[in-house]
């Protein structure tokens, strides 16, 4: 609750770090959407004939499921995609994708090249990436205000550290994302009760790696560390700390997933959206500046009491 509390204060008394998650949100909300609604339609359609030509799917089985997609397409708008993990700058609208707006429809451009979509799907991944690392060392920099240059990391490096630890957990996420997906297809194929049993075994095991993951690019913008090196140190920390950690982390998830239904009442045409985007700046930002906190102040005891661990042990006394 100290943890919250200063992280709270620190963004309360420095309002411009909200400027970049509203920034983001009113471009996603207001701007133009880049659309792949005329591309990946005909590929959409053409993948479920087949299902139901080849793969023998009913066509009344399926129906739904091209509803949903379809209607996903509409909404989809590529520039959500500037809202990066776990490094990124918070967005209420990367999830909302608005499709109007007071003004009317949002203006729509339909990209209908592969080509233009993959390039553009790189560079604004990275924009996210950049982006990101810069949100959060300039919230790092507010909720710990004592951090020295020894430990505070310089744009350039946060940036460089930022890039290598997402490409490496975006890695990562497509070795073991892939066969995964995969396997549950070929479960669902067979037997619908065994991939959702499977699907449950892969949930409760994921609940152990979500409170390391979730500390693992502090230690870039906190303790000036290698990308690597943080993703060790969350995990070292949080294997010390994990009833306390995980009690943290289910807080922040719950103030910030719970809240945002509140900033997502009003419809997209209303001005009233403003207040939402405004509120889920502030919380979501606040939330990160208490994580830094947290963090700085679970490492600092930890290193204190393996070091008194050390002195006490026979043979580590000078």
């Amino acid at each position: 609750m100290g943890s919250l509390r200063t992280g709270f204060d620190a963004i309360a008394s420095n309002v411009g770090v909200l400027l970049m998650p509203l920034a983001l949100d009113l471009l996603l909300w207001l701007g133009p959407h880049l659309s792949l609604e005329r591309l990946m339609k005909p590929v959409l359609t053409s993948n479920f004939n087949t299902l139901v030509s080849v793969y023998g799917f009913k066509a009344d089985d399926i129906k739904g499921s091209v509803d949903a997609s379809s209607q996903f397409l509409q909404q989809f708008n590529l520039l959500g995609i500037l809202r990066t993990f776990p490094i990124g700058i918070s967005s209420l609208m990367s999830g909302n994708m608005p499709t109007v707006t007071p003004w009317g429809s949002a203006p729509t451009m339909e990209i209908a090249s592969p080509a233009n979509v993959l390039g553009l799907t790189l560079l604004l991944i990275l924009a996210g990436w950049i982006l990101g690392g810069l949100y959060f060392r300039w919230v790092a920099a507010l909720a710990i205000p004592e951090l020295t240059a020894d430990h505070q990391p310089d744009a350039g490096r946060a940036i460089l550290q930022t890039v290598i630890y997402a490409a490496f957990w975006s890695i990562i996420s497509w070795v073991v994302g892939i066969p995964l997906s995969i396997l549950l297809l070929v479960l669902l194929a067979i037997n619908g009760a065994i991939a959702q049993g499977v699907l449950l075994l892969l949930g409760f095991l994921s609940m152990w790696l979500v409170v390391p993951i979730f500390f693992s690019p502090h230690g870039i913008f906190v303790r000036k560390q290698s990308a690597l090196t943080s993703i060790l140190s969350g995990f070292e920390m949080t294997r010390f700390t994990l009833p306390t950690s995980s009690l943290f982390v289910l807080v922040v998830f719950l103030l910030g997933v719970g809240l945002n239904y509140l900033w997502s009442r009003p419809a997209t045409d209303s001005w009233l959206v403003l207040v939402g985007i405004f509120g889920h700046a502030f919380i979501t930002t606040a939330l990160l500046a208490s994580s830094f906190v947290y963090y700085n102040n679970m490492t600092v005891w930890l290193q204190t009491a393996l070091a008194r661990l050390r002195a006490g042990l026979p043979g580590q006394q000078a």
